[in-house]
Order: structure tokens, then sequence, then C-alpha cells
């Protein structure tokens, strides 16, 4: 009785999957820690957005190096090397003390990530059957979706998981981030009618006469800054509401004068804010609304002075350190080690090629193959990178364009958009951690979809717009999501406009990919590499560039206007590309253009 064809394929593609998963987790789980790291290592903003560009950068110019190597040595051996070199450097950021030694383990992390797609594309080629690439391709990029999900929503739990119940809930002076926006918070000239307002105005009467003096005095040199900015913009015909002052920063000793008097505040037991009827009104972390909940005789003093710190925390945002900086640093050990399991996972079940692992046997080789040659030229070594031929390949170029375009305006989504909630709309950890999580989240069904359209739309209308068509609408759709968020909208609002430009733009992911494997024919690892190092290329300007344009103003809408221009852009480019046309030929890579064709 024939023996039918094994299915070590899936299992090859699963652990590709998981690794797909963990690429994204470590990656991103930064996003979430951001604010953390930066007042743990007093960053300034544009060092926060080099430290988030750096990785883009080298994981750029690492793709083509990456993709070589693993046409070079095999998929096999470069995946679990990559993976284990990510995990360690992932460990390593949460032993980082300076802005220095954290941009150098940030570019080594994209180093060490560039080749994680190069591979798993090669993997692809090499271990899926042709009619079937797309759907493959889907399902491990949906995998970067999964761990997205993972870092974005996983990682606000962890910081508060990780924080130890002991750590300590007193200020000191060098917690007092931006002093003279806490003396014009304290002193009343924050929204006037604000019930936060109201509270910081309670807890300042209770300060010492020279400490209330001096905040009073501080922020009347703010009221006439602002006033004076105001006109000159004014006069220049801008809009006066975008006024910024900068103060020459408080003293030390000045520091921790407010430190101290909002220590006592902390200590009080019970809370003085069990019963302030403005508190309702105040974003605050999931902790001190579940303290709050209890009956005041279960609280115990340690509770009732993390619920005081976590209240001042909500009352002033951006002038006290948050309490939860305690567990950025284990949250990026525990991703680290988790990493050096699936590498063990991914050595144990996969092979360079089909022909070559003991579980998988002729059957599945030859399903594997289909019609394409059956020598051994899926493990022939190649000469190096096809430069020229990438060179003079328009629908490359156009493809690399569009990549480039999507990134500037998807990024946004990972790296910007946990910022924005925290700025704008002024969530607490947990709820950022869901609002963020979603959009990723719901990509995993444009991932999905867009595999099994493309393939299908292949079928019905040929290679060249099966490909095409789900690039380029996708795009021109996110596009539209990005200018409904214009103008300044609700939180949940912005939430469902970021899951249709994550939708749109993973929709578009799988027919990128199928493209590269079915232009690249054996160089695919290579040339994907190649897309990659320009689509990278593209998230790498982006973390400075939006700092740049929302500025200390903080205006958003005009971030959400250049994400919309860059995916009308990456629209545009993709409507260009053309998968009939091989980007290098030779014998047996025209034997399967036949076949596609």
């Amino acid at each position: 009785m024939p023996q039918g064809p094994t299915n070590i394929r899936h299992l090859v593609v699963a652990s590709a999957f998981l690794m797909s998963v963990l690429l994204y987790l470590d990656r991103f789980c930064i996003s979430i820690a951001a604010i953390y790291i930066q007042q743990d290592l007093g960053l300034t903003d544009q060092q926060v957005g080099k430290m988030l560009g750096a990785f883009f950068l080298t994981y750029a110019l690492g793709q083509v190096p990456a993709g070589r190597l693993n046409d070079r040595f095999g998929s096999r051996l470069m995946l679990t090397l990559y993976i284990l070199a990510w995990s360690l450097l992932t460990g390593l950021t949460g032993a980082a003390g300076a802005f220095g030694a954290l941009l150098l383990l940030r570019y080594g992390f994209g180093f060490a990530q560039a080749g994680a797609y190069p591979t798993a594309a090669s993997i692809v080629s090499k271990w899926v059957p042709l009619q079937t690439r797309g759907r493959a391709s889907s399902i491990i990029a949906v995998g970067g979706r999964v761990g997205g999900v993972a870092a974005m929503f996983a990682t606000g739990y962890l910081l508060i998981w990780l924080t130890p119940a002991s750590t300590p809930t007193s200020l000191e002076g060098s917690d007092i981030l931006d002093g003279n926006l806490a003396c014009v918070e304290l002193a009343g000239l924050v929204d006037k009618d604000d019930a936060a307002n109201r509270l910081r105005l309670e807890r300042f009467h209770q300060f010492s006469t020279e400490t209330r003096t001096f905040v009073e005095q501080r922020a009347e040199v703010y009221r006439e800054s602002l006033h004076v900015e105001r006109e000159r913009l004014k006069a220049k015909g801008e809009d006066p509401e975008n006024a910024v002052v900068v103060l020459d920063p408080l003293s030390e000793d000045r520091r921790a004068a407010l430190a101290s008097e909002l220590n006592r505040i902390i200590e009080i037991h019970p809370s003085p804010f069990r019963d302030s009827p403005g508190l309702s009104a105040i974003s605050l972390e999931r902790e001190a609304t579940r303290i709050l909940a209890k009956p005041e005789s279960a609280v115990d003093e340690q509770q009732s002075r993390r619920l005081n710190r976590l209240v001042l925390e909500g009352l002033h945002r951006k002038s006290i350190k948050k309490l939860y900086i305690a567990g950025w640093r284990p949250m990026l050990f525990t991703y680290g080690a988790f990493g050096v399991v699936i590498a063990g996972l991914v050595w144990w079940s996969s092979r360079n090629v089909p022909s070559q692992h003991p579980w998988c046997n002729a059957e599945e080789v030859a399903l594997i193959r289909g019609d394409r040659s059956t020598s051994d030229s899926e493990s022939k070594k190649l000469g190096g990178v096809p430069i020229m031929p990438l060179l003079r390949s328009p629908s490359m170029w156009l493809c690399c364009a569009s990549q480039c375009f999507t990134n500037i305006g998807w990024i946004f989504l990972m790296t910007w958009a946990p910022r924005y909630f925290q700025s704008v709309h002024k969530v607490s950890v947990e709820e950022l951690a869901l609002m963020v999580a979603i959009p990723p989240f719901v990509g995993w069904a444009g991932m999905l979809a867009g595999g099994g359209v493309t393939d299908w739309l292949v079928s019905r209308v040929g290679l060249r717009w099966g490909r095409g068509l789900p690039m380029s609408l996708s795009r021109f759709v996110a596009m539209a999501a990005y200018l409904a968020c214009w103008a300044s909208p609700s939180p949940w609002f912005a939430v469902v406009m970021f899951s249709i430009v994550a939708f749109s733009t993973d929709f578009g992911t799988p027919s990128v990919w199928a493209y590269m494997q079915d232009a690249g024919g054996r160089h695919v690892g290579a040339i994907l590499g190649w897309g990659n190092m320009w689509g990278n290329l593209g998230a790498w300007v982006t973390p400075p560039l939006l700092i740049w344009i929302v500025g200390k103003a903080e205006r958003w809408d005009l971030a959400f206007l250049t994400c919309a221009a860059a995916f009308l852009l990456s629209g545009l480019a993709s409507a260009g590309i053309n998968a009939t046309i091989p980007i290098v030929v030779d014998e047996d890579e025209a034997i399967e253009a036949e076949v596609v064709t």
C-alpha cells in the first residue's frame, strides 16, 4: 500500500511562526516601556526617538548581508543563531544604565533581527509548494502580529506585576522630572475648572509657607512668559495656542523641597484622596482603583501610600516619576530568557531543505517540488547577492519604495501610539495596553485574509494583478483611516481607525512576500533582505521625524497627515509592481516561471 506524504512542512512553518511571534514581542515591547526607560535614565524626547529609530537603521542595513548568510550557510543554523543573539541583547538591554549603552544595544539588536524574515522567506520557498506560498507567508507574518499584540498587551501588565510590592513610594528630588511644570500645576494655572486641578490645589494648601511662596512666584514667571510668547505668535499670524515656554530648570534643593512636601501627602493614612469628589474624573492606574474599591478598614498603610503615590502621578503625569519604573528591567530579562527556548525549538524542528530532514518522506519532497526540477538545485550554493539584477529591476525598486512608505505610516502604531494615548488621552498603563494591542490584533485577520486573497487572485486574474492589487488598494484604505484621525478623535475612535490601518497594512503584506518569492528564485533570501532594507530605512527615519513634527506643541494632527501621505505614495508605487518579470533568471528559475504563468 503506497504511503502518503508526511506533513513535516507544517511543523517547519509552525516553528517559523513562533520565531515571528518572538521577533515582534522583543522588538516592540520597548515601545510600551519607553516612558519608564526615559524617566529612569533621564532621557530627552530626542534621545527616545533615537533609541526607537536605532533598531531600524541596523535592521535595514543588515537585511542583505543576513539574507546572503542564509543563502550561504542555510536557514537552520542561521535562524537559530539570530534568535539567540537578539534574545541575549534583549536581556542585556534590561541592564543598561545610560543612553550610550542603550543605543549600542539597540543597534546590535537590529543587526541580530535583520536575518529573521529573509530566512523565513527562504524556508517558505524551499518547504512550501508554489501554489500555497502566499498562505504560508501570511501564517508566518501573522506571527509577528501575534507578537506585536503580546508586546503591547502583556508588557503593560508585566511592568506592573514585576514591580515589587516593596518598591519605595516616597519621592526623591530626582523624581521631580519637571519642577517648573509641577509648580504651574500646583499653583492652579492648568484648567482652573478641571477636577484634577481642584485636587492639586487642595494638596497645595497643605505645603509649608516657604515652598508655597516659591511655587506661586515660579508659576507667575511662567504665566508672564506664556503671555509674551502668545503675543509674539499672534504678531506673526500663528496660532497662539501653540505657544511653548521653556524656563530654567529648578535647582536640586528646590526639587528636593517639592519632593518632601509631596512625601508628606503620600505618607497620610488613611488616604486623603479616598473621599475626594473629583477623583472619579482622574485617569488612574487600575491598581489605584482596586485599592479605592476596598473598604477603608481593609487597606493597610503600604497600600495607602501606593494609592497616594499613584493619585499624585495621575495629577502630575509629566512632572513626577512613575512608580512602575521598577518593572521594565525584569520585563526585558524575562523576554530574553523566553528566546532561548524558541531558538532550541527551531533547531530541533528544522532542516535547510526537505530532502535533508529525517522525518520527511520522498512523497512529501515530491509534493513540495511539484513540477519543478527534481534535481537537488534547492541546496545549490549561490555566487552572491544579485546586485546588478536588483538595480535593473523597475518592479523591485517600486516594491522597495512601497515598503519604505508603508513603514513610515505603519510604524506609528507600534512606536508612537502608546505616547499618543498617554499624552492626549491620559490613559492608565493597563488601559493603554488594551488600546494599543487591539490594532495589531485586528491585523491578524488582515494578514490571514491577504494570503488567501492573493493566491485566489493569482488563479483568477494572473500573477501581475494577483500580487499588485492587494498591495496597492490596501495602502489607500490605510491612508483614508489616518485622514479620519486628523480632527483630534476620541480615544476609541482612534483605536478603530488605527485598527483599519493595521488590517489594511497586513492585508497587503503576504502579496509583498509572495512577489519577492515569485521573482526572486533561489536568491529569495538576499532579495527579500534587499526589500526589507529599504522598508526599514523608512522605519528608521520615522521616530525622529515624528518627534520633530509633533514638537513640544504636540501637533498629533500633523503626525496623522504625514502617515496618510506616506500610505498614498506607497499605494501608487505598489500599483506598478509586476510579479511576472523575474529579477534573476537562470535555467531552473525559468522552468519555475513557466509553471507560475
